[in-house]
This record gives structure tokens, C-alpha cells and sequence, in this order.
């Protein structure tokens, strides 16, 4: 017996899950099938190398959903300053010169999803499967059956992928991508450093290319590094001891004394989309939609910017009396979200490449740039705003509004 469902997501992580809060509440039935269980958090473990900059619009999402306080409870990092710098070029953003107390905040991936997943439990009408492998996923063009591998079958009117750059769903309803490799892949590195808790994330450019620290709590800080595959290899491969001496002589004296370091990750760099987001039946959010540049730390904030579309159209076309699941509706998500995140997307593909290479005249104009940014406030300000989540279309979950039961 095939089991009937409103909406199936598949993939329970930050994005999928608040997909599934946004919904919950409303008298749409909701299964979430997620393959891994988080590690429960304790205050007294290490920070996750896995880190987000979440924006004030995905604050106000999770805020609005009633996850964020499950965030604050457990821990996270706010930051009120972001310094971008190279050679003559400097500016820094702050977030006093637009009245806002914070520019962000800086949160393990795990944190979110726990504080996200925590939410769920107090909707009737969404279920968690979790950890839940699925069997098959068939579709036929017009509804899904997610068979798991605990013998259930679950036919979605919708079914959304949300489970990654690999996604399985976007693979089997055919939905293709673009995509390409930077050829450039990023270490992140986890330290203890001799300041206390800083308020400030900034970014220089070098040659190699960029490098980046993002505050945590306490006297604790993640490095990104961004440097050729072989030569994250090679320092990956590093005694942490040898890793330490080589940050030291390469980062700013701004870093300050690293006092040790704790643990090591990298990933390579690498653009991709979607090249449709709906079909009959079927919504991708997140990395199932969309792989972007980590430069400006954008991918988890626009993904949960698509979770709040995604429900706004739902809920709405539900509200209506309309098939939620019907392409014509579906791409009402798309018009809201695909031509945003293409920007996003090209913005920092410039940015990028604009900043990663030694021809004389661009360095001449982005040293220009940097340097105007500082002194012309209102382009400053603006640039902030955009970083924040408070420019573009935004949905209503983002701008702290609730969603109607539906």
C-alpha cells in the first residue's frame, strides 16, 4: 500500500528542514526522509569545522519559524564587522553605519539543522524519518513514490530535493545541471588563537588566492585558506604543528598569535545550477538547485531563502483551494528564486576571478574599488545590505512574516 503524501522532502539537513517547518502547522501532510542522524550537541565539545555566515534574512527565517532560539540556546558567534583587503585596496563593513546590531552570525552547520530538526517535533503534520535510506524514487511525470528501505512507500503530490549537489531526486525525475571547477580547492582549518571572542570576519587577497577568518566563540576561529588542489594536499597532510608554522607565515599579523591547531577539512571549488528548479511534481532547493562560490559564504543563506519561497508558494496555492503541486504553480517559486540566485551566483563568480589573478590593470581597479567602497558610503552601505539579505525579493519568512495555516 502506497501511503499518501502532501509533500515528500528528501533530505533533512538546514535547507530541507526548514522547508519543513515552514510548513509546519499548516494541514499539508509533510514527510522529511533523512539517511544520517546529527551528533546531539554538548557545550563542551570542539566546534564543527562545518560553518555557516548566516544573514539577517536567514536569522529572521528561523527566528520566524521558532528554530532560532534553539540556535542561541546551544551556541553561535554574532559578528558586527567584515574587513575585505588587498595591497591599497581596504574597506570595512559595519554594521553600526546602517543601525543594525549585527552583520551576522556565525553557526556550525549541525547547530542549525539540530535547532531545525528540535522545531519539527512540534508539528503534527510533519513526520521525520530519521536515519531513513531510500530504496528507489520513481517518477512517472506526474506523481512520486519514494520506496524506503524499511518497506514503506511514500507517493508525494510534491516531492522536493533537498539533498544536496548529488541529488538523487534531480537525478531521477532528469532535471540536468551546469556546472564547472574553479580548479581551486579550500582548506578550512579550526584554531585556538590568543585573542578572545572577536565581532569582526574579513577576507584578504593574495596571489594563491583568497584568505579568510571567520570568528567563533571564545579564544576559537576557522581559517579558509584557498589554494591549488595540490597545495591543500600538501598542508592538509601537515602535522598540525608543521600546519600552524605555515599560517603564521603566510596569514596577516591581524590573525594573531594561532596558539594551536585542532582540526583540518578541505573541499574543492566548484559552480553549479540547475537548469530548471520544477517540474511537474517536483522542487529542488539547496545544493540540489544551485552550488555556489563559498567566497561571500552565501550557499546555506540562499538555500534557506529557497525554503521560504518554496513554502510561501505552497502554502498560498494550498490556501487557494490550487494544485500546489502543479508545474504552473511550482514555477512561481522558480520566477521568485532562480534569477536571484543566478545573480548571487555571478556576482561572486566575478568577484572571484576578478580577485585571483596578477594582471597589472585589474589589480589596478579592484585596489580602486576597495579603496572607493571605504570612502563612498552609500555604495558601501548598499553592498552591506545585499550581504545581509536585506535587498532583492525577499520572501515573507525572511522579512520576520508568518505564513498563513494553509
Amino acid at each position: 500500500m502506497k501511503e499518501q503524501i502532501d509533500v515528500v522532502i528528501v533530505g533533512g539537513g538546514m535547507v530541507g528542514a526548514a522547508l519543513a517547518c515552514s510548513l509546519g502547522g499548516s494541514r499539508l501532510k509533510v514527510v522529511v526522509v533523512e539517511a544520517q542522524t546529527p551528533e546531539p550537541f554538548s557545550a563542551d565539545q570542539p566546534h564543527d569545522l562545518r560553518v555557516s555566515a548566516l544573514s539577517i534574512a536567514s536569522k529572521n527565517i528561523l527566528e520566524t519559524v521558532g528554530a532560532w532560539e534553539r540556535v542561541t540556546s546551544r551556541r553561535y558567534c554574532p559578528f558586527r564587522r567584515m574587513r575585505v583587503w588587498e595591497n591599497a585596496g581596504d574597506t570595512t563593513f559595519d554594521s553600526t553605519d546602517i543601525s543594525y546590531p549585527e552583520l551576522g552570525y556565525i553557526v556550525e552547520n549541525r547547530i542549525t539543522q539540530l535547532a531545525l530538526l528540535d522545531r519539527l517535533a512540534a508539528f503534527d503534520n510533519v513526520e521525520l524519518l530519521m536515519p531513513q535510506a531510500i530504496k528507489r524514487i520513481d517518477y512517472d511525470g506526474a506523481q512520486s513514490v519514494v520506496a524506503l528501505e524499511n518497506g514503506r512507500e511514500l507517493q508525494a503530490k510534491l516531492l522536493v530535493a533537498a539533498d544536496g549537489g548529488h541529488s538523487r531526486v534531480r537525478q531521477a525525475v532528469g532535471l540536468g545541471v551546469t556546472s564547472w571547477d574553479y580548479n581551486q580547492h579550500a582548506l578550512v582549518i579550526y584554531i585556538e588563537t590568543a585573542y578572545a571572542q572577536q565581532d569582526i570576519t574579513w577576507q584578504r587577497f593574495v596571489s594563491s588566492g583568497p584568505q579568510a577568518f571567520l570568528p567563533l566563540t571564545g579564544n576559537y576561529g576557522s581559517i579558509v585558506w584557498y589554494q591549488s588542489p595540490d597545495e591543500v594536499r600538501r598542508l592538509q597532510a601537515l602535522p598540525f604543528e608543521r600546519l600552524r608554522a605555515e599560517l603564521v607565515a603566510a596569514f596577516p599579523e591581524c590573525l594573531g598569535e594561532v596558539k594551536q591547531v585542532l582540526g583540518v577539512a578541505s573541499f574543492p571549488l566548484r559552480r553549479q545550477h540547475a537548469q530548471a528548479y520544477v517540474k511537474q511534481g517536483v522542487a529542488l532547493v539547496g545544493d540540489a538547485a544551485h552550488m555556489i562560490n563559498p567566497l561571500a559564504g552565501q550557499g546555506v543563506n540562499i538555500g534557506l531563502l529557497d525554503a521560504a519561497a518554496l513554502a510561501e508558494v505552497v502554502v498560498d496555492a494550498y490556501s487557494r483551494g490550487k494544485s500546489f503541486a502543479d508545474v504552473s504553480v511550482l514555477r512561481r517559486y522558480e520566477a521568485m528564486r532562480r534569477n536571484e540566485n543566478l545573480k548571487m551566483m555571478t556576482v561572486m563568480d566575478v568577484f572571484y576571478r576578478s580577485f585571483s589573478n596578477d594582471i597589472l590593470p585589474v589589480k589596478l581597479l579592484r585596489n580602486l574599488g576597495l579603496g572607493l567602497a571605504q570612502r563612498i558610503t552609500p555604495a558601501r552601505n548598499k553592498v552591506m545590505k545585499a550581504a545581509m539579505g536585506l535587498e532583492g525579493r525577499l520572501p515573507k519568512l525572511a522579512r520576520g512574516e508568518r505564513l498563513s495555516a494553509g
